[in-house]
């Protein structure tokens, strides 16, 4: 009985597959043809932010964060060329971040500087906690 119920519903699930005509299908959603370097672009800028707060941390030499800086850049100069040939070669329009007309700034209290006591960097604003070492800063 249960294997008689199994076939029925695999010739059901098949004959429903075989019945699905072309147009019933939607359309797919067009992919920009540089979708793939945007995201690598953006994965780069990122790998950029955490090499550099690996190396404000101590993780890194001085060493190995210029050389890999430097093969972190070649290649996102490689992308943005390899974008650039990309939406010659098409034809297409460069998609550009429409600019925010520039506000006013508010009119700044007056904050007194911080230094950190633990390490000596100093600050225009303050702080609860040191942009260099971390530490609390009373």
């Amino acid at each position: 009985m249960i294997i008689a119920f199994a076939i029925l519903i695999a010739l059901g699930a098949l004959f429903f597959t075989l019945a699905i005509r072309d147009k019933d299908v939607p359309e797919p959603v067009p992919v920009s043809p540089i979708q793939h370097l945007e995201d690598r672009k953006q994965a780069i800028y990122e790998n950029l932010r955490d090499l550099q707060f690996e190396y404000r941390l101590g993780k890194l030499s001085d060493e190995d964060y210029q050389q890999t800086k430097q093969a972190l850049q070649k290649e996102l100069a490689g992308v943005l060329m390899e974008m650039e040939e990309t939406i010659k070669r098409l034809g297409l329009q460069p998609t550009r971040v429409p600019q925010k007309s520039p506000q006013p700034k508010p009119a700044r209290t007056a904050a007194k500087a911080t230094v950190c006591p633990y390490c000596g960097a100093s600050f225009p604003q303050a702080l609860k906690f040191c942009g260099e070492c971390g530490r609390a800063i009373a």
